[in-house]
């Protein structure tokens, strides 16, 4: 398992130098892909939707990938195959499905919300359900994931909220922002291709140990509150929706190399708990606030105490500035203790964050001592 995890990771590392300012949504193709989910990606035209999903594609070794582009006159045969006509001199309303959406793990839908009444049906059956009625006789399919693409959201009143709700995770995708980035797209990436690629394999053994990844009670108890709140702004997330972002969260934790979920995790699902696009905010804020690591958070501004106390005594140079200043930094100490022992599971970051202080204050006291 370990092993897998590497190769994934490996390959995270390298699509995210690949595709700049994107290593967030490749990290949710992978985690959608282990969580058996679907994820959707929102942007306008060569933001690289398309090219980083065939990439996720082509590091799993095995995998049956399909690829269209959906129009208001995509036919059901360009998604799920031709009628068979040997099949039908019989008489048989057959689809021969090879090469299509039916046989494939992992499928990329460009223009989703283009989708007509006519293919609408068996395509939510297929994606919900991973059943597919080829003459009135369900046929279970392979697939495990699919990456829904579209250049805007879908109007209300289309008739499209139930696509729309398959994808679990959602994203906005836009241009790349930062100077330095593009020039480091335009410069294309330096970065070596893992020389190992994920296997079906793999991938069976991701899906299974993420299965198992325990959820302890103060994750349980951290959705509710979430819940609630969301609740009281007039933002009801389905229980199903819920629910399946359980498996989302013990995907990431496997990744993370961890057997248990942690609080967290649970920032993957401020894209995935919103319903309108104007609720997306107002998810963002709720999620953030109630997920992050509060330890984490502590340690940060500890951090960043002792080095507002360092500098004020290296402005000041006075012997009363230094010693209030070891005043704090032993108080900033003490305060260290007390998480370390509350949280014994975060004593690395606690440690690295201790020798900072501790460096900061022997500073100070050399400085007392020269004054």
């Amino acid at each position: 398992m370990n092993n897998s995890i590497q190769k994934l990771n490996e390959w995270v590392k390298y699509l995210s130098c690949r595709y700049v300012e994107r290593e967030e949504i490749i990290k949710a193709i992978f985690l959608s892909i282990i969580a058996k989910q679907h994820c959707l990606l929102v942007g306008p035209p060569g933001t690289g939707k398309s090219a980083l999903t065939m990439d996720v594609a082509k590091s799993i070794k095995g995998i049956d990938y399909f690829q269209w582009l959906l129009g208001r006159f995509t036919t059901p045969e360009e998604l799920f195959g031709p009628v068979s006509l040997s099949e039908l001199e019989k008489g048989v309303y057959k689809r021969n499905t090879d090469h299509k959406m039916p046989m494939a793990h992992l499928s990329f839908l460009d223009e989703i919300f283009k989708a007509n009444s006519a293919i609408l049906n068996a395509l939510l059956t297929l994606i919900n359900e991973r059943l597919f009625y080829n003459n009135g006789v369900p046929i279970n399919t392979p697939l495990i994931s699919v990456i829904g693409a579209s250049n805007e959201y879908p109007e209300e009143g289309e008739g499209l909220e139930a696509l729309f709700d398959r994808f679990l995770l959602r994203f906005e995708v836009e241009y790349i922002g930062e100077d330095n980035n593009f020039v480091a797209m335009l410069q294309g990436t330096q970065a070596k291709e893992p020389s190992e690629k994920l296997t079906l394999d793999d991938i069976d053994d991701l899906q299974m140990f993420a299965d198992m990844t325990n959820v302890p009670p103060v994750v349980f108890d951290t959705l509710t509150k979430i819940r609630q709140e969301l609740k009281d702004e007039g933002i009801r997330p389905s229980d199903r929706r819920f629910r399946q972002s359980l498996s989302i969260l013990k995907a990431n934790a496997l990744l993370a190399g961890r057997s248990d979920v942690e609080v967290e995790d649970i920032l993957i699902l401020k894209d995935g708990l919103w319903e309108t696009v104007d609720q997306m905010d107002k998810v963002h804020e709720v999620v953030i606030k109630h997920a992050q690591d509060i330890v984490k958070t502590m340690l940060i501004a500890i951090e960043n105490e002792a080095k507002e106390i360092y500098e004020e005594v290296k402005k000041d140079q006075s012997s009363d500035t230094a010693l209030e200043g070891t005043k704090k930094m032993k108080s900033l100490l003490m305060e260290l203790t007390k998480l370390s022992n509350e949280n014994p599971k975060k004593e690395k970051e606690i440690q690295a964050v201790r020798k900072k202080v501790e460096t900061s204050q022997k500073q100070i006291a050399d400085a007392l001592l020269g004054f």
